[in-house]
């Protein structure tokens, strides 16, 4: 339970718990299950802070300093987190529908199993973030940056992540079906497994990238780059892949029925019958 003293201050007024704070810096910050629905702490220090199933939901926490702060089964549903510090902060199984995490920097926090559902991260800094089995359906991702994240089994279908960066990112057995990824940087990534069909991947960045056994089905590649690729036993089926990049990729036992390779580059790539073309 939150400790009264501290809940009763972060109440008062913002001018008086910034002073308090400033005069305790050492001092362990108790407000976990608090009630802080709709309340206005944006630009406040809750740095360390343990927050555990606190309910934030609809709080103004713009700018707010939450690093390495527990917000694990925190309820944060459309609150305002534009621009917060989250680094390492630790948000398990937390809900964040709708949450606004605008340009918010959530460097090497851990969010597994957190509902992300329509949030936006446009711009957010979530580089070594760890999201597995995350819940990122319909998220605006637009810009932000995803290096070397682990989305292993996240749910990003028909999120928005036009010109993301996820270079090196783990998104093995993770659903992107509808996803929009127009323009996204995906050096070396892992998609083994992944949902992709119908995902929309034009002038995308794949440079060996592993895309083994990943379903593609109908997905749009047109342009992409996917030079040195692992697509062994994928699915190509009705895949746009007009004009992209396949210079000694690996299409090793894929499927390619009904897809469009008009204009692709297939220099030294391994085809499905385990042929080198040309």
């Amino acid at each position: 339970m939150a400790n009264i003293e501290h809940l009763t201050l972060l109440k008062q007024n913002t001018a008086r718990w910034i002073e308090w704070r400033t005069q305790n810096q050492t001092i362990e910050l108790d407000l976990s299950e608090a009630n802080l629905t709709q309340v206005n702490l944006s630009r406040v220090n809750l740095t360390a802070a343990n927050l555990k199933r606190a309910d934030l939901g609809l709080a103004k926490l713009m700018a707010a300093n939450l690093s390495q702060a527990n917000l694990s089964q925190a309820n944060l549903s459309q609150a305002n987190l534009s621009q917060a510090q989250l680094l390492e902060a630790s948000l398990v199984d937390a809900k964040l529908l709708e949450a606004d995490l605008t340009d918010a920097d959530l460097r090497n926090a851990n969010l597994i199993g957190a509902d992300l559902r329509g949030a936006n991260l446009k711009g957010a800094d979530l580089s070594g973030a760890n999201l597995i089995g995350t819940d990122l359906r319909g998220a605006n991702l637009r810009g932000a940056d995803l290096n070397e994240a682990n989305l292993r089994r996240a749910n990003l279908s028909s999120a928005d992540l036009i010109e993301a960066n996820l270079n090196q990112a783990n998104l093995g057995d993770a659903n992107l079906h509808q996803a929009e990824l127009i323009g996204a940087y995906l050096y070396r990534v892992n998609l083994m497994g992944a949902n992709l069909s119908s995902a929309h991947l034009s002038d995308a960045y794949l440079f060996g990238a592993n895309l083994s056994m990943a379903d593609l089905e109908r997905a749009d590649c047109r342009w992409a780059n996917l030079t040195k690729v692992s697509l062994p036993r994928a699915t190509l089926r009705g895949t746009d892949l007009e004009g992209s990049k396949l210079h000694k990729a690996d299409l090793t036992g894929a499927e390619l029925e009904e897809a469009n390779l008009s204009q692709a580059n297939l220099q030294k790539a391994t085809m499905p019958d385990g042929s080198i073309h040309p």
